[in-house]
């Protein structure tokens, strides 16, 4: 699986004050569904897009939300395969000066693979002991009942929400909650650690104001790594081929770069209907520099119900881009020159039949 979920979803508009400077009634009614929250001051509305992508690649319209959990944000109706121009129009609003309250806490937390027996116990902790959660929406469905039940209030966002559900998190975290901000996998592999802590810095906040901490997660590579047998063991590169927020010119370099090397490597975001063009040009790169007949592993949906494993060869991967086990939930491993396949495993040597004798 992926940190970039792609799921239908709705919500609907739920209004909640968060003990900013200037604003009343804080950490009113608690809902799990999707509210436009004002915690960053007085400033004005802002409309986000929630436009998703379903599981089976299909654009959706997600209900409009008004928030105002940053400040000033300008209206962007950019979708998540906008260009970033329009995906920068959102802007951080609030700052530290604007909260009278004494800080709370900020956590990110690595929720795993999804299933709650993959969450670490640390994780399972930290989401026990505060307040408030705010996530993508799968992300929050994917909740354990007990930690559910525990929080005083969920806050959810659709997908391309990154920076709203961030700051809003930071802005509860000033006003006086202790808060954790979630994701699947591990915060520091395509996730929101490194964004959280460059919103706390543009608000002349800093980090050990809020006693911010990262609780690590399994993350989506290791997770399918372990479902397709022994793919990883020896020098490793992960790559993204969303062009969100890197060029494709940028990928494609890149990928050449890892490809006529001799790293296994895990392909995150492989597939969308945005993206199609993307897939089938990592597949064209890959076959430059490495034999048609590489083994490949495909994990969809790791660790969830609609669970698929496959291995095939390299050559042909890219006509799996339009069937249904290969989306943005899927993660894609591919071997080097030594990686096998034996007894439906795919095996990566790490070197010790050079040295040993078995």
């Amino acid at each position: 699986m992926s940190t970039d979920d792609t799921t239908t979803e709705t919500s609907t508009d739920t209004e909640t004050n968060c003990g900013a400077s200037g604003e009343s009634n804080a950490g009113e009614t608690a809902t799990d569904t999707k509210p436009g929250s004002k915690c960053g001051g007085s400033t004005p509305d802002a409309e986000t897009d929630g436009g998703v992508t379903s599981a089976a690649g299909t654009a959706t319209d997600a209900d409009e939300s008004t928030s105002t959990c940053g400040g000033s944000t300008t209206s962007s109706s950019a979708g998540c395969g906008s260009s970033k121009k329009s995906a920068t129009e959102e802007k951080v609003g609030s700052t530290v000066d604007d909260f009278e309250a004494d800080p709370g806490r900020l956590v990110a937390v690595g929720l795993g693979p999804g299933q709650p027996e993959g969450m670490t116990q640390r994780a399972r902790g930290a989401l026990l002991d505060a307040e408030h959660i705010v996530g993508y929406t799968t992300y929050i469905e994917l909740l354990p009942e007990e930690v559910t039940e525990s929080a005083e209030e969920l806050y959810d966002t659709p997908m391309c929400g990154e920076v709203s559900r961030t700051e809003e998190a930071i802005d509860r975290a000033l006003a006086g909650t202790d808060v954790a901000i979630i994701g699947s996998g591990d915060p520091n592999v395509y996730a929101l650690a490194g964004l959280a802590l460059e919103i706390l810095e543009s608000k002349g906040a800093t980090a050990s104001m809020v006693d911010f901490e990262v609780v690590p997660g399994v993350p989506a590579a290791q997770s399918c790594g372990a479902r397709l047998g022994a793919p990883l063991v020896n020098d490793t590169v992960s790559l993204s081929l969303s062009d969100h927020l890197t060029s494709m010119p940028t990928i494609e370099s890149r990928l050449h770069a890892a490809a006529k090397e001799g790293f296994t490597i895990a392909i995150y975001n492989p597939w969308s209907r945005k993206r199609r063009e993307n897939f089938r040009k990592c597949c064209e790169i890959l076959l430059e520099h490495r034999a048609s007949d590489t083994p490949v592993g495909v994990v969809h949906g790791a660790g969830r119900d609609d669970e698929e494993v496959e291995i095939v060869e390299l050559g042909e991967l890219e006509d799996l881009g339009e069937t249904d086990l290969i989306d943005m939930t899927t993660t894609v491993l591919v071997g080097n020159e030594e990686t096998y396949v034996w007894d439906d495993r795919m095996v990566t040597p790490r070197g010790y039949e050079s040295k040993y004798d078995y």
